[in-house]
């Protein structure tokens, strides 16, 4: 800005030739560095949006940050928020798509579409759904296998390995099955990878009660909610880090789950975390 510039050499230069070079006028010049010296009546708010930019890891955009805000008290539109974040030039993190495929052909049994894409449920333990998910680091591969639960979108149980084999997935289904109380009979839901047609793991449903649901072939979007919560992970977490060892990343996985969980917040959530959503759910 030419006033700032200005400002800058009028110790060493007569104001008067400065403000000829420049072709501003001095009325101008004056009322400009007046409104720049001036203390700036957002500063308070720029300063909460940092702090929960930076709370964040970077993984807020303008609407969550504004739902923050809100809770803090906070009277403030979420284009102002929109507007301040970019001149603090805080920008969130874009997820890329890109998912490891499990599918191997039929070497099991395929089950039908129960979940159909209604992704919402009225109470915890009446819908889930699984996948598996690829890290590389360096030379290894590291394998995420989670059990989301539709009611909260809380992650109930997950585990990590080496191998995409089928104890890395029936591990993550048995801990969530321990979970059920009595008369709980969740529909799981997968894609037609081939650890999800092993007779394993149709044991593990059929002797728990639970009832079994596929997506159909190469059609993602049957278990989009899986895969939205895999975007955000690699993006939020993996894309932007670098790690040297499958056992760095591997103690971040557990870190990030556990925020996912009880300190991320969703806007289809009310604005809370699956954690607190639960609570306040079933305390009503």
């Amino acid at each position: 800005m030419k006033v700032q510039a200005l400002i800058a050499l009028k110790a060493d230069f007569p104001l008067s030739v400065l403000l000829q070079v420049s072709g501003l006028a001095r009325s101008t010049f004056f009322y400009h560095q007046a409104r720049l010296a001036a203390p700036d009546p957002q500063e308070e708010l720029k300063s909460s949006i940092l702090d929960i930019f930076k709370w964040s890891h970077g993984r807020y955009g303008h609407r969550r940050v504004h739902s923050e805000l809100l809770k803090k008290g906070w009277k403030v539109a979420k284009k102002t928020v929109l507007k301040l974040m970019g001149v603090l030039r805080l920008f969130c993190k874009v997820r890329r798509k890109k998912r490891y495929n499990s599918y191997k052909g039929e070497q099991g049994r395929i089950a039908p579409n129960l979940l159909d894409r209604e992704f919402d449920a009225t109470a915890p333990n009446q819908k889930w759904v699984t996948d598996l998910t690829e890290f590389s680091v360096s030379d290894r591969k590291l394998y995420l296998s989670p059990v989301m639960d539709l009611f909260d979108r809380q992650i109930i149980s997950y585990s990590v390995g080496l191998s995409p084999n089928l104890e890395l997935t029936n591990s993550s289904l048995r801990a969530a099955l321990a979970l059920l109380d009595d008369g709980q009979n969740p529909l799981v839901h997968s894609d037609q990878g081939f650890q999800y047609q092993h007779t394993s793991w149709r044991g593990l449903l059929t002797g728990a009660g639970a009832v079994q649901s596929m997506s159909r072939k190469g059609n993602c979007y049957d278990n989009a909610v899986m895969e939205n919560f895999f975007g955000h992970l690699k993006e939020e977490l993996f894309h932007h880090v670098r790690f040297l060892t499958v056992e760095a990343l591997e103690a971040a996985l557990h870190e990030y789950i556990h925020w996912y969980n009880t300190e991320r917040i969703s806007t289809k959530l009310e604005g809370l975390s699956p954690v607190q959503y639960r609570a306040q759910a079933l305390a009503a």
